[in-house]
């Protein structure tokens, strides 16, 4: 057992104490204002983020523009960490999100306050349906709507499809995309308790303008997004292995 994995395992424990106390310690404000909420949602990434410098040697660094108006952020999804940095960078993030997390203890509620969107990723086709008229619903809220174009978070080096859902959403609100691409995977791994020191940094990418065919948008974000998060990765060392799928 390594120093590095035990200092994981307590920096892990911490953030989710932290979790409760600042849930709890907000949530008289955040149950009368959407402000409250978004409040305690980034004291906690700030928290997170801050801890993990001094605790696992992880350094978070936020590059690019990052928005202020109405847009969808198409991100690459690596682990929890993207998350924390994304949301805390944005001004007003909310989530296109699996409808099992509402049901989470302080996180679901706070999903709920600051607008977070629910979909059933077990029924495709109705989901996206649901996932268009609950955003439509939602857009006297401003803000910038996150989703995460692959449905899950992918290891580095592992290749999944980008879902259509992403374009729909593009199409539908009519509102320019920004790409995220990341490196965090290789630092927070998505499954498992070791962290591991380095700069992991999720990147801002030139924004996409509306009025791309869906053909279009869908190939320009996955090589936009593909293609900064394997430079961010090489950064680290990591190189990716080419399959025969290339």
């Amino acid at each position: 057992m390594s120093f590095q994995w035990i200092r994981s395992l307590i920096f892990v424990g911490q953030i989710y104490l932290a979790m409760a106390v600042i849930g709890l310690a907000f949530m008289p404000w955040a149950l009368f204002s959407r402000k409250g909420a978004y409040a305690a949602c980034k004291t906690w990434c700030r928290w997170v983020m801050w801890s993990a410098r001094w605790m696992v040697g992880i350094r978070c660094e936020v590059r690019g523009e990052v928005p202020q108006h109405e847009a969808l952020i198409a991100s690459k999804h690596q682990s929890f960490l993207d998350i924390i940095m994304i949301f805390n960078a944005l001004p007003a993030g909310k989530f296109i999100m699996k409808k099992e997390i509402l049901y989470l203890p302080i996180i679901g509620q706070y999903a709920k306050r600051i607008g977070c969107v629910p979909v059933d990723r077990g029924k495709r086709g109705s989901a996206i349906e649901k996932m268009v008229r609950d955003v439509d619903a939602g857009r006297i809220e401003p803000g910038q709507l996150i989703i995460y174009s692959q449905g899950t978070r992918v290891a580095p080096g592992q290749r999944l499809p980008y879902k259509v859902g992403t374009a729909i959403l593009y199409d539908q609100l009519g509102q320019p995309c920004v790409p995220v691409a990341t490196n965090v995977g290789l630092l927070w791994p998505r499954k498992g308790i070791i962290r591991r020191p380095g700069v992991a940094v999720v990147e801002f990418l030139p924004e996409m303008k509306t009025g791309l065919s869906r053909a279009e948008f869908m190939s320009e974000l996955e090589a936009s997004v593909e293609g900064r998060s394997d430079a961010l990765m090489a950064d680290l060392g990591y190189v990716r292995k080419v399959d025969a799928l290339d």
